[in-house]
């Protein structure tokens, strides 16, 4: 489905008042196109997607959700990140938007809660996309510690950008000053608790083994030269019947931000048809 581009409806960001925080949401695109839900990582925000998004809007309704804690949604009433409460947010989000139906893409963590949201809302996910998304924690590639506590809380800028230099595949990648911003605006619970249920959700069982049980179409794709997740564990999910895994020389962790263009064009074949 192409729709002129005179017929792409402006972006609408709204905040949805749901029972344990309030969450924000930005949509773009023709309302009646096809939903597709763009889910970012941990210490992110739907910022991370303003690249891509422009790419995908002549297929496809986009939305993009503020994960609880993050960009400008409230941290959850009961302060917890555990990753099926998290899929039942979003689950709750896109039914408050009318949305019956969804391709859901995640980047890196975000991937891990889009795969919590099809288990628990195997109705409303359609298919999923996981970009830069670890299979199992053995993927990890262990960090150097970050030297910031709740008494250093928030960080400066220059903290901000080293932490997130690993993120990419060259040093010296300008992360863009918004979503710097936006992490500045977290608390340092949202920041140190949310890769801990993450971690949680990993140990418990590895994404290939959930993803196997629902059935879902599976698209992977990982930048070759990622720094926090080792490309290699890509092969992982060849254990999901129909998996396509996609791997991206010369990308690193961010293949959202780094290479917009192959991203979209990899996400728009997947999603042809659906």
């Amino acid at each position: 489905m192409t729709v002129p581009e005179s017929d792409i409806e402006a972006t609408e960001s709204s905040t949805l008042s749901l029972g344990d925080g309030d969450v924000h949401v930005c949509q773009d695109g023709p309302r009646d196109a096809p939903a597709l839900l763009l889910v970012h990582g941990t210490a992110s925000s739907i910022r991370s997607w303003d690249a891509l998004v422009p790419l995908l809007t002549g297929a496809h309704r986009v939305i993009r959700i503020d994960l609880p804690g993050h960009g400008r949604s409230a941290e959850p009433a009961d302060r917890g990140y555990a990753l099926p409460d998290q899929g039942r947010r979003v689950g709750e989000a896109l039914d408050r938007l009318g949305v019956e139906h969804a391709v859901v893409v995640g980047h890196s963590s975000g991937g891990v809660v889009a795969t919590a949201l099809a288990e628990r809302r195997p109705d409303l996910v359609t298919a999923l996309a996981l970009v830069n998304t670890g299979p199992r924690m053995s993927a990890f590639i262990a960090q150097e510690p970050a030297a910031i506590g709740p008494s250093q809380w928030p960080p400066t800028d220059e903290q901000i950008r080293r932490l997130a230099s690993t993120g990419f595949s060259r040093a010296g990648y300008q992360v863009p000053q918004e979503l710097v911003n936006d992490l500045r605006r977290m608390t340092f619970h949202a920041f140190a608790t949310a890769p801990r249920a993450v971690q949680d959700y990993l140990e418990q069982r590895a994404l290939p083994d959930r993803l196997t049980g629902l059935g879902k179409p599976l698209l992977v794709i990982f930048g070759e030269d990622d720094r926090r997740w080792r490309s290699s564990s890509a092969a992982d999910y060849r254990a999901v019947p129909g998996a396509r895994i996609e791997l991206l020389p010369g990308v690193g962790h961010s293949p959202i931000l780094e290479d917009p263009p192959r991203t979209a064009a990899l996400l728009l074949a997947f999603t042809a048809g659906r």
